[in-house]
């Protein structure tokens, strides 16, 4: 039984690895841990659309849970480790009494104490193969405290550059160059700056799918509300022959983003029209 109980503890902090492996590492759109948690408290945060405000915390507070739920669990699989092999494979202070301090909560507290690389050592694994499991416990901590560092440099820099994205194609719709058409080689050149920024955008919903769930506001800063002018532009037809070209690579970049867009996250399963504006209601916009 307590072989079955270790083993238990062992695939705890597995699963919970290939979790953080897949999220930080290797995004994929096979969901995970990560991936649920916080689209749930996405969908309910936008329930009803009765505040923007609430719908702003979903992504924060998903991360916060989601580090949070990382750690929990990782100390819980360690503990279940421990605690069939205390009090015998195990030294204590000598302010202890080990028979009194063998429970799960003792287990617990030495997981947590290890996990967090605090070492307290009134509790110390005397097993052989202890002694190289609990540093391991101390390492993984360790890295997944700079992994959760790492996540958050990544996740915010992905959000400003899909914001003044937004806030570009913005300040394009309020100058209103020539009805919507840009003109002439200055006109190519902003479709092309446009489509890269886009591509740019869709290569941030790849690699940091979560920031999907994190809220834009309303207004110019909110890339949901602005692609359609984006699209108005990709549907320029006339004109400088540069410019005709760079509007069809900038429906091309639309393409891939409603693609990417709909596969993670939409699935609609109809054109970039439709993709679109499912984006657009899905960010209250």
């Amino acid at each position: 039984m307590k072989w079955l109980i270790t083993l238990i503890g062992v695939a705890m902090v597995l699963i919970i690895l290939r979790d953080v492996f897949h999220t930080l590492w290797h995004p994929t759109r096979h969901g995970g841990l990560s991936r649920v948690v916080i689209t749930l408290l996405w969908r309910l945060s936008t329930r009803g659309r009765k505040s923007s405000r609430t719908a702003g915390l979903a992504g924060p507070v998903g991360m916060v849970t989601v580090v949070a739920t990382w750690a929990c669990a990782m100390a819980v699989g360690w503990a279940l480790v421990y605690w069939p092999h205390m009090p015998e494979a195990f030294s204590f202070s000598g302010a202890l009494e080990p028979s009194e301090h063998s429970g799960p909560v003792d287990a617990l507290y030495l997981s947590l104490v290890t996990v967090a690389t605090l070492g307290l050592g009134d509790i110390a694994p005397s097993a052989d193969w202890l002694r190289i499991v609990a540093p391991l416990e101390a390492l993984v901590g360790f890295a997944l405290l700079t992994a959760t560092v790492s996540w958050i440099l990544g996740i915010y820099p992905a959000l400003a550059r899909r914001r003044a994205l937004a806030l570009r194609i913005s300040q394009l719709s309020r100058a209103e160059p020539a009805a919507g058409q840009p003109v002439a080689d200055a006109g190519a050149a902003v479709l092309g700056q446009l489509a890269a920024d886009i591509a740019r955008t869709c290569v941030d919903f790849l690699q940091y799918p979560e920031s999907y769930y994190f809220h834009d506001g309303p207004g110019d800063i909110s890339l949901a509300l602005t692609l359609g002018y984006a699209a108005d532009l990709a549907e320029l037809r006339t004109g400088h022959p540069g410019s005709r070209s760079a509007a069809a690579v900038l429906a091309t970049a639309l393409d891939d983003l409603a693609t990417v867009l709909d596969q993670r996250f939409l699935h609609t399963g109809g054109p970039r029209q439709q993709v679109l504006a499912a984006y657009a209601r899905d960010h209250g916009s």
